[in-house]
């Protein structure tokens, strides 16, 4: 143990003191007492911890007495010599922690084992320390040095337990991808359920009745996976990352997701059955190309199950678009200004069914306006307008163009 410095003041310690004869003799007797120690240690904490495995060596001794003993005599060692500070035995201890990682246990339980080693350790150097004379504040002393080294050991398990640990945590992602992919594609060759079993199994994922399926906007490049829960699969390796909710109608589903996807941004798919995974993640996709182009709320994750209307209103644009042209062609020569504005109260007529006073009230404009409008929209469109698959054609394109922003009046459409 060297001695101790503050400032320019050097502090001899109190083993630098013991004179040689007296160290070497008690570092002889510890060492001769190492094996014995080793064995009464080991035993005790088989006695305190009876379902802890040990592995053995090539000769069929245990490792962890083998690293008890050559922990002991590198202490001891380093009492003899005096020189900084005892160099922890690599490997054993280290395996220790990965030991414990790969076998579920925490890292209390590991470091109680080493207190009861160094309590033990502790005993044994007191009494050899009475038997040759060592002074009690050489012995106090050395109970620093003591739990300094068990410092050492601590250091090289929790090393060991990390790498068990972010081990294990690859596997199971590994693990949790090929279900996730399972889950998610198109087509099954017969039934999946045997597969879905499987490899729910290898990652302890009860197999839930129904899911849905959404759809992740990173709010940064490097942002940190949000903590879902382990029953809601994760998969962060896509550019848009995708999560499988296990029963997403279960109580207090929805609070839950929301704290945890707070700052993120983008969908989450309707409600189905396990093996129709996939559908649920195409609306959610659809989702978060309508968010991306403005069309619905964004800035937080929201549920397609809220935005029906626009889902399916604006997904088939293009047949959506074509008939805005076969529906909306008597509106052509009207000009855009007031061409809207008939398209605007046609709307809200069809919406109301109502008379002139209703539909001015929902467009804050006169009902005598109301009614010049209405007149003009009958000329247009003539016995056409009671019809009724043609008005529900024009209430679905109107509708439709109202969620794109192209007419004005009233909305569903929610933004954040």
């Amino acid at each position: 143990m060297a001695a101790a410095r503050t400032g320019t003041v050097t502090t001899r310690s109190a083993w630098h003191d013991v004179p040689r004869l007296q160290v070497r003799r008690f570092a002889a007797v510890a060492m001769a007492e190492a094996p014995a120690l080793a064995e009464e240690i080991l035993g005790e904490i088989q006695r305190e911890y009876p379902h802890l495995p040990f592995v053995l060596d090539d000769s069929g001794e245990p490792m962890a007495l083998v690293g008890i003993r050559r922990a002991i005599e590198v202490f001891v060692q380093h009492l003899e010599n005096s020189e900084g500070r005892p160099t922890v035995p690599p490997g054993v201890f280290q395996d220790f922690g990965r030991g414990e990682g790969l076998n579920g246990r925490s890292l209390d339980s590991l470091q109680a084992i080493y207190r009861l080693g160094v309590r033990l350790a502790w005993r044994r150097f007191a009494d050899i320390g009475q038997r040759v004379e060592i002074p009690p504040p050489a012995m106090y002393e050395l109970v620093d040095a003591g739990y300094e080294y068990l410092d050492g050991l601590v250091d090289q398990s929790v090393r060991g337990y990390a790498e068990a640990a972010a081990r294990q945590a690859g596997e199971r992602l590994r693990l949790q991808r090929r279900l996730m992919e399972l889950l998610l594609a198109e087509h099954h060759r017969g039934d999946p359920t045997e597969a879905f079993t499987e490899r729910a199994a290898r990652i302890g994922w009860p197999l839930p009745a129904k899911v849905a399926v959404g759809v992740l906007l990173r709010p940064a490049r490097e942002a940190m996976a949000p903590a879902v829960g382990q029953d809601v699969l994760l998969d962060m390796e896509y550019e848009q990352p995708r999560m499988v909710v296990p029963e997403p109608d279960a109580a207090g589903r929805h609070e839950l997701l929301h704290r945890a996807l707070a700052g993120w941004s983008g969908a989450i798919g309707p409600p189905v059955p396990l093996a129709d995974a996939a559908k649920s993640l195409r609306w959610a996709e659809a989702a978060v190309r309508l968010m991306e182009r403005d069309l619905l709320p964004s800035g937080g994750v929201l549920h397609c199950t809220e935005h029906t209307e626009a889902l399916v209103l604006l997904q088939p644009e293009e047949l959506i678009d074509d008939l805005a042209l076969r529906c909306l062609a008597p509106l052509t020569h009207c000009g855009p200004t007031h061409g809207r504005r008939l398209a605007e109260t046609l709307l809200a007529w069809l919406e109301t069914r109502g008379g002139a006073p209703e539909v001015a009230t929902r467009l804050g404009v006169h009902p005598q306006t109301v009614r010049y409008r209405l007149r003009q929209i009958r000329e247009l469109w003539g016995d056409e307008i009671d019809d009724p698959d043609r008005r529900f054609e024009l209430e679905l394109v109107l509708r439709a163009q109202r969620l794109r922003g192209e007419l004005g009046g009233k909305s569903h459409r929610r933004r954040s």
